[in-house]
């Protein structure tokens, strides 16, 4: 038997209830087409369950379920969650179409691009038997080395690749959790670790593993960073335990469920969270508004009374707003403004918050002030999530952003850029705030990364040239047998 709802008035970011969830079943935002040739909605139907969200009407969502005992008794198998096609749609599909298939309009790829969560929660935390019981168990020496990285937390060379490997994948839960014990906080806010775990876990597991650069490795050095920044005297002699509470929940999910491309390309495609937030700091509302939801779902603050609860969801989305590329100038003027008039009080909340702002800011693009060997492997991955975006933009006929054309730019040229325009500034500020050994390191590696970039950059115009010059010269010789006039 078919039970169908209908949800009135649910914003698109509230998690889904759990008696929903836990029929795993597929989701489609799009409730009058199909994906790309894919099933539609009503298909879908029959399947365990389906969620499609309406285009024509702004404020429903429609609910399908499929009594599990009625398809037991039909003999159907059940699906493994993660399986279903619709259950997870990946960028990747965009440019893996086969040529045969026919243009894509751009409503097919706004369509394509439509918001499915992950719903990727940990199968053990799920109530679901794990299929190999022994995957997640680490050998003692990796365990070993990842614990004696963590007593080095705080060090700027601190190489969040390593460990990554060190703990199997899952570093963002295992810094996190370490940086959340160090401090206290857990038995500050009377924190239940069961609790903390699983909402830790959700969080890296809602970020896109796919992205080769927003994912939760990059979630878990921009947390590390944060940590090394709280540090800093200023801060550790000022900064309350809800400051700190607060700077590392919004480092490690700053990024949360980032689709891997801009806010420009969600806006020209008319994608639906472009909508929703009327195209202002899209991404980093959608980041805050699925952090708030993994925080309600979890249940970790649930203890606490409403309203000191709504206000950290509150403060949380202050901090993550912050790291809008797009407002850069207006954070850094008035962080500039503040430094001149010398009136940065941090025994006043409000300039604590502000700072923490900066703070983040700084974590999220500290990346160029790391050592070489890190800093050339996030440029690499970063540029790589750019191009991508560029590939897809070119296939469907759609304007490709300057940045991410792969055709007239280089990995060189766009970091070279970014440093000059974009990290360098306000570094610079920070270094005036903070005159520490820190900033001095992260300024000193700034120089050297950036003059490392131009070298490559000179490297591959020279070796462009002798390309050019060599083809130019054999297209001059004569053929043999032929005579010169």
């Amino acid at each position: 038997m078919e039970v169908c709802y209908q949800l009135p008035v649910l914003p698109l970011d509230r998690p889904v209830p759990k008696h929903v969830l836990s029929r795993r079943g597929a989701i489609s935002f799009s409730s009058s087409s199909s994906l790309f040739g894919g099933p539609a909605p009503r298909q879908l139907s029959k399947r365990r369950g389906a969620i499609s969200y309406d285009s024509e009407d702004q404020t429903a969502l429609y609910i399908r379920m499929l009594d599990v005992r009625v398809r037991s008794q039909l003999g159907f198998e059940q699906e493994r969650r993660g399986s279903h096609p619709y259950s997870y749609v990946d960028f990747r599909i965009l440019h893996s179409r086969p040529e045969s298939a026919g243009p894509v309009s751009t409503r097919n790829v706004r369509r394509l691009l439509s918001f499915q969560r992950y719903l990727n929660s940990s199968q053990s935390l799920r109530g679901i038997p794990a299929s190999n019981p022994l995957s997640y168990i680490l050998d003692d020496d990796y365990t070993g080395q990842a614990k004696l990285m963590l007593e080095m937390v705080g060090n700027w060379n601190f190489d969040i690749f390593l460990f990554d490997r060190l703990t199997n994948g899952n570093s963002l839960v295992n810094l996190t959790f370490h940086l959340f014990n160090s401090y206290g906080l857990i038995e500050l806010f009377q924190l239940d670790m069961v609790k903390l775990r699983r909402f830790l876990v959700m969080i890296q597991e809602d970020y896109r593993s796919q992205n080769p650069y927003h994912n939760a490795v990059h979630a878990a050095d921009v947390t590390q960073a944060m940590y090394c920044y709280l540090q800093e005297p200023k801060l550790a002699e000022t900064l309350t335990s809800c400051d700190l509470l607060l700077g590392l929940l919004a480092a490690a999910t700053h990024d949360l469920d980032h689709p891997g491309v801009s806010q420009p390309f969600l806006i020209k495609t008319d994608h639906y969270l472009a909508a929703l937030y009327k195209n202002s700091s899209v991404l980093e509302n959608h980041h805050w508004k699925s952090a708030v939801g993994l925080l309600r779902e979890s249940a970790l603050l649930s203890h606490l009374p409403t309203e000191d609860r709504l206000s950290l969801e509150e403060r949380l989305g202050s901090l993550i707003l912050a790291t809008d590329i797009s407002r850069q100038n207006d954070y850094l003027s008035e962080f500039r403004s503040h430094l001149d008039k010398g009136n940065l009080c941090l025994t006043n909340g409000g300039h604590r918050h502000f700072v923490l702002q900066m703070a983040l800011k700084c974590a999220d693009i500290c990346n160029p002030c790391r050592p070489w060997k890190l800093c050339q492997q996030w440029s690499e991955k970063v540029t790589e999530e750019f191009f991508h975006q560029g590939d897809i933009e070119r296939k469907h006929n759609l304007e490709v952003t300057p940045l991410c054309d792969r055709q007239s730019n280089s990995i060189a040229n766009i970091q070279i850029g970014f440093m000059s325009y974009v990290v360098q500034p306000l570094f610079l500020e920070w270094s005036r705030f903070s005159d520490t050994r820190l900033s001095n390191t992260m300024m000193r590696h700034l120089s050297l990364n950036k003059q490392s970039w131009k070298e490559c950059r000179d490297k591959q115009t020279s070796e462009e040239q002798r390309t050019f010059v060599a083809k130019d010269s054999n297209s001059r010789v004569l053929p043999q047998g032929s005579k010169g006039s």
